[in-house]
């Protein structure tokens, strides 16, 4: 936590500010415990409070990938300023069991508080370095519900003695609570509403003598803020955008942009078919597209690999497509539930033959918004599949941001039936694919076809070597077309100088905030974020040429040669020695220290 009298000095986070009971305007909150006892709940409704009062706030989560559950944690970091990352350290870190402690203790920066559950944490009091605080939760929350209801409210006990610690507004938690439990029965709202005021009630002062509390934000009152997380996002754009169908199979982490999908486009006139396999998933989507609609699938990296005869088909054929991976550690099964950067080279090169495909990949969870519009406009305009590579991170982690202006981003898309003129070719060799959705009237008398062997202007099936040559061509300048008129990236920080970081997807938040500290510290880095993976947008290399080095920060293997999957691209197009590779494949996200001592090394 950190105060305006008492600011963090321009070092690593290592060196965060003592806790100040007046003026915060950082904290990170780590609950760490076990699966079932709602500890995604309980910090996704911190997440959700700090959205409604108009501080940033960003949350990181892990959760066992076996059915039978295991350790979990959940990780808020709220602020009165800008929050670019889940924070290194927590500053109050809530421990359930023994090995919640002794997992997670590390993580916990010296002088920060240890709340913990005294029916089963035994801390060693010999380290000096935090602040212990033991509560019996469990006892206290069995003793709040009565008997039967065991300790399943613990969670919510918990949200109420941080409430009472940080001055959180009481009555908006408990709004959160009637939104989140409402739709149950009775019962259970009233559980957690006991849970939360029996917490809230507890006498923490006696444990804990300091209280905090936050700033209230400069933008307090401004803007109406959304909370969420970024495969509700996705998804959320998507509709904003006009795609009304879609079809895809249940896979970790995509799953729940596919169970959003299919709760809201019925509302909107549309439809969302879970099916049998991924095979069977993609070729509907391709039907709904083919009908003149654009239409979604997704899923995580193996059951892409299941798409990708379908997806090449659509790459003959020019057939605009979404396909949404939300990636995950592999390659199989992997770390279902952990975090990677590592299907880049799927998402470019997965395919047979020359099979060009747009990929994208957003930055934060507002991004995920904004970034499944962009999707549906490029495959639109260029009659192309386009992918959206999110990852386990952007897809689990609560943000806070401006409400979109809906009224100027919202499209209404409805199939072209227009009837043709003579003469209409939906593949002309000259120009961009439009095709005539089934139903449209020709009014020459000749109707185009769409398949996936070569053809034609008229789609027709030839094995011409002049045409498959001019097609070949087509399919790819409509790509270098579409990279002309992506915007070159900014970058944050110095244009030029010592080191230029570069990175894509979910690490934004960590390298910019490695910059920031480096600044403050007299250190010469940036940093350059590419949201257009394939196509490059033109003119990096002159960006590029004006730093000594430049770091590709990137969630994947440094591979055969010592390269990331995004560096050994960049150093192909560009030829450059002096990009090189820091990486990382533990699972979990980079921490910003991570970061700079990866660059020093």
């Amino acid at each position: 936590m950190t105060s305006e009298s008492h600011p963090v000095s321009p070092q690593p986070t290592t060196h965060r500010a003592d806790l100040r009971p007046e003026h915060i305007c950082d904290a990170v909150i780590r609950l760490a415990g076990n699966s079932q006892d709602g500890i995604q709940s309980a910090g996704a409704l911190l997440a959700r409070l700090a959205g409604r009062s108009d501080q940033d706030v960003m949350t990181y989560m892990t959760i066992p990938s076996t059915i039978s559950g295991g350790p979990s944690l959940f990780q808020v970091r709220v602020g009165t300023g800008e929050v670019l990352s889940p924070g290194d350290e927590a500053d109050f870190l809530v421990a359930f069991y023994q090995h919640s402690y002794k997992d997670n203790i590390a993580f916990l920066r010296e002088g920060g508080v240890l709340l913990y559950d005294s029916d089963h944490v035994e801390p060693d009091f010999d380290d000096k370095r935090f602040v212990y605080v033991g509560i019996p939760i469990t006892g206290l929350t069995v003793e709040a519900l009565g008997g039967t209801a065991k300790d399943k409210g613990k969670n919510i006990f918990v949200l109420g003695l941080l409430a009472r610690i940080f001055d959180f507004d009481v009555e908006k938690i408990k709004r959160l609570l009637r939104e989140k439990f409402g739709g149950k029965n009775e019962s259970v709202l009233n559980t957690a509403l006991m849970a939360f005021q029996a917490g809230y009630a507890y006498p923490v002062g006696n444990v804990l003598s300091t209280r905090y509390k936050f700033e209230v934000s400069e933008d307090a009152g401004g803007r109406p803020q959304l909370t969420m997380d970024g495969n509700q996002a996705i998804a959320y754009g998507l509709i904003a955008a006009g795609v009304r169908y879609g079809a895809a199979y249940p896979i970790t982490p995509w799953t729940t942009i596919m169970e959003t999908l299919r709760a809201e486009l019925p509302k909107y006139g549309g439809l969302f078919v879970q099916c049998e396999d991924e095979i069977g998933a993609v070729s509907m989507a391709l039907g709904f597209s083919y009908s003149g609609h654009l239409a979604i699938t997704g899923s995580s990296g193996p059951g892409i690999s299941l798409k990708t005869e379908a997806i090449g088909w659509a790459t003959m054929a020019e057939m605009p497509l979404i396909i949404v991976n939300v990636q995950r550690g592999g390659p199989s099964t992997g770390l279902p539930t952990n975090v990677e950067q590592s299907d880049l080279y799927q998402a470019i090169y997965g395919g047979h033959g020359d099979s060009p495909r747009v990929v994208l990949a957003p930055s934060n969870v507002e991004d995920c918004f904004y970034i499944a519009i962009e999707a549906a406009r490029i495959a639109r305009t260029y009659s192309t599949p386009v992918f959206i590579l999110s990852d386990a991170s952007l897809a689990t982690r609560i943000q806070a941001f401006d409400e979109p202006d809906l009224k100027s981003l919202v499209v209404e898309f409805l199939p072209n039936l227009t009837p043709r003129a003579p003469g209409f070719q939906p593949y002309p060799l000259e120009g961009l694919t439009q095709h005539a959705p089934p139903g449209t009237p020709m009014l020459g008398g000749v109707y185009p076809t769409v398949t996936g062997l070569e053809h034609d202007e008229m789609g027709h099936p030839t094995g011409s070597p002049r045409l498959h040559m001019a097609m070949t061509a087509k399919r790819r300048n409509k790509l270098q077309k579409l990279a002309g008129e992506i915007p070159t990236p900014e970058v944050f920080g110095d244009p030029e100088g010592e080191v230029l970081l570069v990175g894509w997807g979910s690490t934004y938040g960590p390298i910019h905030e490695a910059v920031k500290t480096a600044s403050e510290a007299g250190e010469s880095l940036s940093a350059l974020h590419l949201r257009h993976l394939n196509p490059l947008p033109n003119g990096l290399e002159k960006i590029f040429a004006k730093f000594r080095r430049v770091v590709v920060v990137e969630m994947n293997d440094q591979g055969l040669y010592g390269y990331g999957q995004l560096a050994s691209l960049l150093r192909a197009r560009y030829c450059d020695p002096k990009i090189t590779s820091l990486n990382k494949t533990s699972g979990l996200t980079f921490r910003v220290k991570e970061i700079l001592e990866g660059v020093l090394k």
